[in-house]
């Protein structure tokens, strides 16, 4: 198993989500940091230069995850973050959708925890 020292930062409004995958990624030696909200997640992103990659849910109050990856990847200094998309809207076209918005990867939920490592050694590899 590869280990990375970089931390993955969840957003999530929803801390049951952000509970679970902080859980599965901590017992595969990633360090996690988590934000509540989009607005939030930037922030962490823009203070914290140890973050190697985002798990982002797409559907989120204020600002959603379409628009938070546009900021991410239009942001010189925060750009060659990889964004994975973390949705339930698993429906035809939402990957294409989420790819368009600029994330790097896009999994539904419930997340399969496998496909999720996979994508996570592969971008941060």
């Amino acid at each position: 198993m590869m280990n990375t020292e970089k931390e993955i930062l969840i957003i999530d409004d929803d801390s049951r989500n952000i509970f679970a995958l902080t859980a599965v990624l901590k017992a595969k030696k990633y360090p996690c940091l988590s934000a509540s909200t989009a607005v939030k997640g930037l922030k962490l992103l823009e203070e914290n230069k140890n973050i190697g990659a985002v798990l982002m849910d797409m559907m989120m109050p204020e600002m959603d995850g379409y628009e938070a990856i546009g900021k991410i990847k239009s942001d010189t200094a925060l750009q060659h973050i990889p964004v994975i998309a973390i949705t339930a809207q698993a429906m035809t076209g939402d990957r294409e959708k989420c790819l368009e918005a600029g994330a790097d990867g896009y999994i539904s939920k419930p997340v399969n925890v496998d496909e999720l490592l996979v994508l996570l050694n592969k971008l941060l590899g």
